[in-house]
């Protein structure tokens, strides 16, 4: 039934990653998913944590974080029990994050549990069509894929990269009407083949969510990275025994910094072992202030998207920008459109909409000159 718990489901939520297209705002002290950027009154992080134990359970939700990160995370989600969030001492991206979580589920719960990977700061908006291809995802990795989910492409967006679905997979996972084979995963396109993608509807946006049987996962990881595959179990049979810090610093910093999409997704795509469920239900991760724009409602007449106190802003003929208030300070736009402005109490951003993607330009700039006390 729909309300149901699925019994063996364990979710991983990564909370990595500083969000640099999001500067100043998102740091590396307080990246965005510590944030609530739509004023609904939870954190990305938090809202996610809903969403899943809604469908997994109190118990079978987990975070990976940083361990710079793990004070906020507890604060924000009191719920999670004391050996739920897996802390790592440096990033090794999400490849070591999610490997590591599922062999340490595994060892805790047998490695026929199905886990699911979902980032900590996705906005989703339909819980119940959430829920829907979740059910199907686990039903596919059930059957023995890699199932990850794909969000149906709204616009040819050149922010996401896409998935290339295959042949039905109906009649053999009856539990999962709508789920595909996947016949490739495709980088970030150019405008014109992302145009091209959307016409042809067997492209849906990669957003980075990946279901599976934890033996599934880490017998690939074993033929795909053996070593990683060696590194990970070494630190995940020192988990839950007092080896766990030791074994941590003399292993972790080693590992392979991969991306899952390239490291397992992609080879096994190949291989025909990844399937796809299409997700229709109101998704984007806000990598950017445009992105961020098309979440948050009008303003004023002029669709100036705002961030903050409205008595901290005063514009006139001005039009279609994205401003944040942070600082407390007054803002005043004259003449000013599509732009962006992010005033916060140590920086301020200005920078063309059309721009936002190139933000984390800046912040690669900011650090080159030894700007780190503002990153």
């Amino acid at each position: 039934m729909t309300g149901e718990k699925i019994d063996d489901f364990y979710a991983i939520i990564p909370a990595g990653g500083v969000g640099s297209r999001l500067w100043p705002i998102s740091r590396k002290n307080r990246p965005k998913f510590l944030y609530d950027f739509l004023g609904s009154g939870s954190t990305l992080i938090q809202s996610t944590y809903l969403r899943l134990v809604a469908l997994a359970g109190e118990g079978h939700v987990v975070v990976s974080t940083g361990e710079k990160h793990v004070d906020a995370v507890r604060e924000q989600i009191p719920a999670l029990a004391d050996d739920a969030v897996f802390a790592e001492p440096v990033g090794r991206d999400s490849t070591a994050a999610i490997a590591l979580a599922t062999a340490i589920l595994a060892r805790r719960h047998g490695d026929d549990i199905v886990v699911g990977s979902f980032a900590a700061d996705h906005v989703i908006r339909d819980q119940a069509a959430f829920a829907k291809s979740v059910r199907e995802a686990v039903a596919a990795a059930r059957a023995g894929y890699v199932c990850t989910i794909g969000i149906a492409a709204s616009r040819p967006s050149t922010a996401f990269g896409y998935i290339r679905k295959g042949d039905s997979l109906a009649s053999s996972v009856p539990d999962a009407p709508d789920a595909f084979t996947v016949r490739e995963f495709v980088e970030k396109p150019d405008a014109a083949t992302a145009q091209a993608y959307l016409i042809t509807g067997d492209y849906h946006w990669n957003a980075g969510m990946f279901v599976m049987r934890a033996r599934t996962l880490l017998d690939r990881l074993a033929q795909y990275k053996p070593q990683m595959a060696q590194q990970i179990a070494q630190i995940a049979d020192a988990w839950d025994t007092p080896r766990r810090a030791e074994t941590m610093a003399s292993v972790w910093p080693a590992i392979e910094k991969i991306a899952f999409d390239y490291s397992i997704a992609e080879p096994l795509a190949a291989e025909g072992g990844v399937a796809m469920v299409p997700g229709g239900f109101g998704w984007d991760d806000i990598g950017d202030f445009n992105s961020l724009a098309a979440l948050l409602p009008s303003h004023n007449a002029q669709n100036i998207k705002l961030l903050g106190d409205p008595d901290n802003l005063v514009q006139l003929d001005s039009a279609g920008d994205v401003i944040v208030t942070e600082a407390g300070r007054t803002i005043a736009l004259l003449g000013v459109n599509d732009m962006v402005v992010v005033d916060t109490p140590d920086a301020l951003l200005v920078a063309p909409r059309a721009r936002s993607q190139e933000v984390k330009a800046m912040v690669a700039k900011l650090q080159e000159i030894g700007r780190d006390d503002i990153l």
